[in-house]
């Protein structure tokens, strides 16, 4: 598989859906509650994470299971996250017909976009991905970063990056943003 371009979206108001709430998708909806407060997770049960958040108002549990023709054609993104890779799939190919984004937590074939790793400390968001093909690699990188990020020396870094590209006014800066 190619290399994927990493990019960063302002998911803020948009619509996401989130097929399964087991251990995957609990995980991934956790992660994306720090960017978006317009999660819909749709599955019959839900982990304790997924139920605690539906209860404080930061999510939409529905509960019930997938049926064919249900995604709504105003969903942003899609995660087809449940413990059943034939519902996983019939979830891609509903999204595949509405044009809409999906993430295949089973098969990522099937995936326009791949679900990273993220560390994040105040407006610091950094992404980490394997390729898909080793989990476990991300997992440690992110963790690795993750320790690094939280360090007590963080805030004296950035400030130092900060007073240093204020040293550098008059130069081109980076033209690539």
């Amino acid at each position: 598989m190619s290399r994927q371009f990493p990019i960063f979206l302002d998911i803020s108001n948009k619509k996401i859906y989130v097929y399964g709430a087991g251990k995957i998708a609990s995980r991934r909806v956790m992660t994306l509650l720090d960017f978006s407060p317009c999660l819909t997770v749709v599955a019959p049960q839900a982990s304790p994470k997924i139920m605690e958040a539906s209860e404080a108002g930061m999510l939409r549990w529905v509960c019930e299971k997938y049926e064919a023709g249900t995604v709504p054609e105003d969903a942003f993104m899609v995660l087809a996250a449940t413990d059943d890779n034939a519902v996983n799939e019939a979830v891609w190919r509903e999204c595949k017909g509405k044009r809409i984004p999906v993430n295949v937590c089973s098969d990522r074939s099937l995936c326009d976009f791949q679900f990273p790793g993220i560390a994040i400390k105040d407006d610091v968001v950094i992404g980490i991905n394997a390729g898909g093909a080793d989990h476990r690699l991300a997992r440690e990188w992110t963790d690795r970063i993750r320790k690094e990020v939280e360090k007590d020396g963080y805030d004296d870094q950035a400030e130092k990056a900060q007073n240093d590209s204020k040293a550098q006014k008059n130069g081109p800066g980076d033209q690539d943003g």
